[in-house]
């Protein structure tokens, strides 16, 4: 019963923690295959080892543990990060929402694009700081931690620094969005039935189906973006990026004069093998920390399972719930366990 929509049982600091875990464990799990992708869009490992494989095996032979470097800083974003992006999207959702309360299939898309975008940018500086210590060698570290880190960038190379890069994930929304609208629109073509009558599999399908669209389309932007946040005058060898360039514009044009137009997807493959395993531990993740959760809220009978409990209204919030309980339990009515 894996379900990504809104639940009413759920309060939001239980969302928010359901979420946050799910996505503490799946960005853990995949975090090797990230920091292949990364170093080859950057060009760290370029001549040296080719692939995700070649690279993850370097990394390991030469600096150990280092496949997780910058994973603690991806956790510590992730919440606020997730905050807000769903406050963000709720706003984007009214903005969008007509006179009548419905909303086209583009524009919530557009809604969660948008969201994903302002996330972005509110927690960009450490999403650079993540990068830079991704492709740093720990044997020979520039930054030894978050906090050295900003307080190192912010005092060699300003407080823009921390942004630099930022226009490539406003650029990136657009052809996100249009990736994501060219698979939703699709799905009742490629299942041939009806999208509300999807089973789990084919909801999961359809969610690893629209990130590899998506990413495929949008990976040049992430690429350019990530040359731009680990390239910098004030560490050795500019960073380890691979090529010269002056801003976004001409990082495109040396990529492409350097590389050919496929080094703008370099690291692509790495991205699209971590698809499948992120996504999946990230549905199983919350799909488990929610049967807790309704579990504690007294909806259902176990947490291992999405039995409902026997006379519980399930359309009633938590507090309401709570609050009907409190009031059976003064003694008003003799059952315990009252039918709605």
């Amino acid at each position: 019963m894996a379900t990504w929509r809104r639940d009413v049982r759920l309060t939001g600091s239980q969302r928010l923690l359901c979420a946050g875990l799910a996505g503490a464990l799946s960005l853990s799990l995949t975090a090797p295959l990230e920091l292949s992708e990364a170093l080859i869009q950057v060009g760290v490992a370029r001549g040296r080892a080719r692939g995700p494989w070649a690279t993850g095996r370097r990394v390991w032979r030469a600096e150990g543990t280092a496949l997780w470097k910058g994973n603690a800083v991806a956790w510590l974003r992730l919440f606020p990060c997730s905050a807000v992006q769903l406050a963000a999207y709720r706003k984007f959702v009214v903005l969008f929402t007509d006179d009548l309360g419905h909303i086209s299939q583009w524009s919530s898309i557009m809604a969660g694009s948008l969201a994903g975008m302002v996330s972005t940018i509110v927690t960009y500086p450490t999403d650079l700081i993540k990068t830079r210590l991704m492709v740093q060698n720990i044997l020979e570290p520039s930054y030894r931690g978050l906090l050295h880190a900003f307080s190192t960038i912010y005092q060699q190379e300003g407080f823009l620094a921390f942004y630099r890069g930022v226009s490539l994930t406003v650029l990136g929304a657009f052809p996100f969005s249009a990736g994501s609208l060219l698979v939703y629109m699709n799905l009742e073509k490629i299942w041939n039935g009806p999208r509300d009558r999807f089973s789990v599999l084919q909801n999961f399908a359809n969610v690893c189906l629209a990130a590899v669209v998506t990413q495929t389309i949008s990976f040049p932007f992430d690429t350019v973006k990530r040359k731009m946040q680990a390239r910098s005058p004030c560490l050795p060898h500019c960073g380890g990026v691979d090529v010269h360039f002056s801003g976004a514009v001409d990082c495109f044009r040396q990529i492409v004069k350097t590389q050919g137009v496929l080094g703008l997807w370099n690291g692509l493959t790495a991205n699209l093998l971590k698809i499948v395993p992120y996504f999946g531990v990230m549905f199983s993740t919350f799909e488990f920390c929610k049967r807790i959760c309704l579990y504690q809220n007294g909806y259902t009978v176990s947490p291992l399972s999405y039995k409902l409990t026997p006379g519980v209204d399930q359309s009633l919030k938590p507090q309401e719930l709570r609050e009907l309980k409190k009031f059976f339990k003064t003694g008003n009515l003799k059952s315990k366990k009252p039918t709605l």
